[in-house]
């Protein structure tokens, strides 16, 4: 594990905690804000970033789910169970957010050296082993099939999934994203993603082939581990991580040459969203 402690090993980490904002912090901004300080890390305007993040009652969709063929009612459905879509410009299909899911990035510079994918991948899985390894349970990472947006590196504990990892590249900054469900029902969240495709694919031949969902594969880790967590609790093992993978950690926020970057990027993101959307009005 000697490299991938190298890429949780930095000098320092700038914090960015944005996981008691509130529901008035609305998702596509997270996604401007990894894109923000990909550029500001990969340029070597600042220290490696790790940044926390809690969205209230959203499905985050990858490109893919934008064209199913009945997307319309997929988005109703969302929307009668008070949750609304929006799409991420990375990779991956849909994911629940919600005020029980707390998502991480780390944010690495890729100077001389190029960080592998896989690399980026393991450096994610060994902080969440490291943050909960005061539990006596085996964390695997692998596909969970029947789970939602599905992938290699997929955590789980007896082939429950608590969490999914992506990745995403801008310049010379590698982000390496994560949701971890910390606590409520991951069943539930599973179902409202299997209603989404449900009613969103009907029963149409589609060339891609979206999951189809089993929402007994997914669990939180409150379910898991059979303690009540919070998304406090997990901050904290968090920040307990990264102090120890590192000589200094910082508490911080956008600084002023960072935010003319995120206007922009977040102006993409939106303008992104909006062409989507729009096109449904059609």
């Amino acid at each position: 594990m000697g490299e991938t402690d190298s890429l949780l090993m930095q000098q320092e980490w700038r914090i960015i905690d944005q996981s008691s904002v509130g529901p008035q912090f609305p998702a596509l901004e997270s996604f401007a804000m990894d894109d923000t300080f990909c550029a500001s890390v990969g340029s070597g305007k600042s220290a490696a970033v790790a940044r926390a993040w809690v969205h209230h009652r959203t499905i985050v969709m990858g490109i893919q789910d934008t064209k199913l063929p009945f997307l319309k009612k997929g988005l109703n459905h969302l929307e009668e169970h008070g949750f609304r879509a929006i799409v991420r410009n990375s990779g991956g299909l849909a994911v629940v957010l919600d005020e029980g899911v707390l998502n991480f990035s780390l944010i690495f510079p890729e100077n001389e050296q190029k960080i592998e994918i896989n690399r980026g991948y393991d450096a994610m899985w060994k902080l969440v082993q490291l943050m909960f390894s005061d539990f006596p349970v085996k964390m695997e990472a692998r596909e969970i099939v029947g789970s939602y947006c599905p992938g290699s590196y997929d955590l789980s504990i007896n082939g429950q999934k608590f969490a999914g990892i992506s990745q995403r590249r801008i310049r010379n900054g590698v982000a390496v994203q994560i949701y971890l469900c910390v606590n409520g029902s991951g069943a539930e969240r599973a179902s409202l993603v299997k209603g989404f495709y449900d009613a969103a694919k009907g029963k149409e031949e589609t060339k891609f082939a979206y999951p189809d969902i089993v929402p007994s594969v997914m669990a939180s880790l409150t379910e898991l581990l059979g303690v009540q967590l919070s998304v406090q609790d997990v901050m904290l093992r968090f920040l307990q991580v990264l102090k120890e993978h590192s000589e200094r950690i910082f508490s911080d926020t956008l600084s002023a040459e960072e935010w003319p970057l995120y206007e922009a990027y977040l102006t993409r993101v939106v303008e992104r969203n909006d062409k989507v959307f729009d096109a449904l009005k059609d």
